[in-house]
């Protein structure tokens, strides 16, 4: 039971990305919207860690898994990705790499910042 009440908060998070994404018209997907959502509820305590914690942990177990339908569509349209491939792989390479520098810096300003505020 313990388990099914983990699940459905995390459902209603999940839900209530639904209903912004619906409500919002920015292209953004409901699942990060419910994300978002979850995160605020963690860092404000509306929601302890504990409430979720032993269903995320037995999602994280099996997200593996949860990717064998995404990498069977691709298999199934290799036909179309195989011609644009050189250029999903210099998209895929050059995005991480942006990734990689914003969240260096990101994370020198935060450093730098809390070491300002130690000092």
């Amino acid at each position: 039971m313990k388990y099914l009440k983990q699940l459905l908060i995390i459902l209603a998070f999940s839900l209530a990305g639904e209903a912004l994404q619906a409500l919002i018209p920015l292209p953004i997907p409901a699942a990060i919207y419910g994300i978002v959502l979850l995160l605020i509820a963690l860092c404000t305590g509306v929601l302890k860690a504990q409430a979720i914690s032993d269903t995320a942990h037995f999602l994280i177990g099996i997200m593996p898994l949860l990717f064998v339908a995404p990498a069977v569509n691709i298999l199934k349209n290799w036909g179309v990705i195989a011609p644009n491939l050189v250029p999903i792989c210099v998209v895929m390479v050059v995005s991480t790499f942006v990734v990689f520098l914003v969240s260096g810096i990101v994370t020198q300003l935060l450093v730098k910042k809390e070491g300002d505020r130690n000092a």
